[in-house]
């Protein structure tokens, strides 16, 4: 995951259709987040938590 965020990082450093203080504000969070483990792994958490409560909804229209 760390080489996606870098990926974006690049991306963003070579965009010239961002202003310089919103890169500079996007370029802090994703640095942050690349030294975070926990963010990477919330992620994944919040979609499990999210499909767990449409679940059973999406069963009841019958699209499960």
């Amino acid at each position: 995951m760390k080489e996606k965020i870098d990926t974006v990082i690049e991306k963003v450093e070579a965009s010239d259709t961002i202003d310089i203080e919103s890169k500079s504000a996007i370029m802090l969070k994703l640095k942050e987040w690349r030294e975070e483990d926990d963010a990477i792994n919330d992620v994944a958490v919040r979609f499990e938590n999210f499909w767990m409560e449409m679940e059973p909804i999406f069963a009841e229209m019958g699209w499960v």
